[in-house]
């Protein structure tokens, strides 16, 4: 515990598997700092991402496209800092256009640059290969005002990976899903065929461009071959609302009627995953989600170097990646046969990690 407690502030305009990820350093700022911390990002979707976390007090979020001076959010943030002066900012943002931002925000909330420590500032940080390692070393680091003996290193030391911790509200729509669909004791296999590219802007966008995307056949054909292996699963499609169209082709072409059914978005999404028997996704936010929640996974990776963002498990629960570059920078490029090897070998690596004694 530290000897003077201070508001640890961590700020990032990062998607959702960055804020995921983020949830590795929270813990360390809320350990040694002695309070919960304040997360400042991009977007109202961040609240049901932190809901359930016992290291965040609260949730700040910022329009990402709008102006500042018409973000009635962006001011309510900076009354915010103005009326705490003792606490200490971590910033992990490393985009040149949205630092300026953030380094506005901070000096119009009067926050001394002395208790600010910026990610982009530190080289050796940086050359970290994985995010979540980049994260739990600048938690490390401390602003130049505070003394390392005032605020040491947690012991125990930190868990340094990501988690996720249920809300309420995640678990009575979860539950409610499952009464719906009656699934009962039967496994659930979770799919997530979609990213965001596929959901950009108002409507559903294929294009060539898009290296995470794969075919609908090949859904379809690997959703036939997990029903053969495990006949008493159900097969949910997950996906954001304006992805429907995608799980509605998806699911008419696999032509399983009460075999395949359609998943929750946030925060229900998060109980669906938590009480999944494993999950194949695109590399995508709801692959962090999952791997945070301890649900065995296969993630499908296109140009994205599969060390930097491979999702991580909190309590070991196995994680495989297939494909990614420089190898396969496509996912188009996987084989129906690749996804399911995995698949069934994620399986192998849960039952062996059961019986170990």
């Amino acid at each position: 515990m530290s000897a003077f407690p201070v508001q640890p502030i961590a700020i990032w305009f990062g998607r959702v598997g960055d804020m995921i990820m983020l949830t590795a350093l929270l813990d360390i700022l809320q350990r040694r700092f002695g309070r919960p911390c304040w997360v400042i990002g991009a977007g109202s979707w961040s609240r049901d991402i932190y809901a359930g976390q016992p290291e965040v007090a609260q949730t700040l979020w910022l329009h990402r496209y709008t102006p500042f001076v018409l973000d009635v959010r962006w001011w309510g943030t900076v009354w915010r800092l103005l009326r705490d002066r003792r606490v200490v900012v971590y910033v992990c943002e490393t985009d040149p256009r949205k630092l300026a931002g953030i380094r506005r925000l901070l000096r119009w909330g009067r926050v001394d640059p002395g208790r600010c420590v910026f990610l982009s500032e530190h080289p050796a940080v940086l050359s970290q290969v994985h995010w979540v390692d980049k994260l739990v070393s600048l938690g490390r680091l401390l602003p130049p005002a505070l003394r390392e003996q005032d605020y040491p290193w947690p012991v125990p030391a930190p868990r340094c990976a990501p988690r996720l911790v249920l809300s309420h509200a995640a678990r009575a729509a979860g539950d409610e899903w499952l009464r719906r669909h009656e699934v009962g004791d039967r496994p659930l296999v979770l799919l997530q065929p979609g990213n965001r590219r596929t959901m950009r802007g108002r409507s559903l966008r294929i294009r060539d461009s898009d290296d995470r995307f794969w075919p609908i056949d090949r859904w379809t054909a690997l959703i036939h071959r997990i029903h053969e292996q495990l006949p008493a699963a159900r097969i949910v499609l997950c996906g954001a609302p304006r992805e429907e169209v995608l799980l509605e082709w998806i699911e008419a072409a696999a032509a399983l009627p009460g075999v395949v059914l359609r998943g929750l978005p946030f925060p229900g999404l998060f109980a669906l995953c938590a009480r999944a028997h494993s999950m194949i996704s695109i590399d995508t936010g709801t692959a962090h989600a999952a791997a945070a929640l301890g649900t065995p996974l296969v993630v499908l990776f296109g140009s994205t170097p599969p060390p930097t963002v491979m999702p991580r498990s909190p309590c070991g629960s196995a994680v495989i990646g297939v494909g990614g570059a420089p190898l396969l920078p496509r996912v188009d490029q996987l084989p129906v046969s690749a996804v399911f090897e995995a698949w069934t070998s994620l399986l192998t690596s849960e039952a062996d990690a059961a019986t170990a004694p």
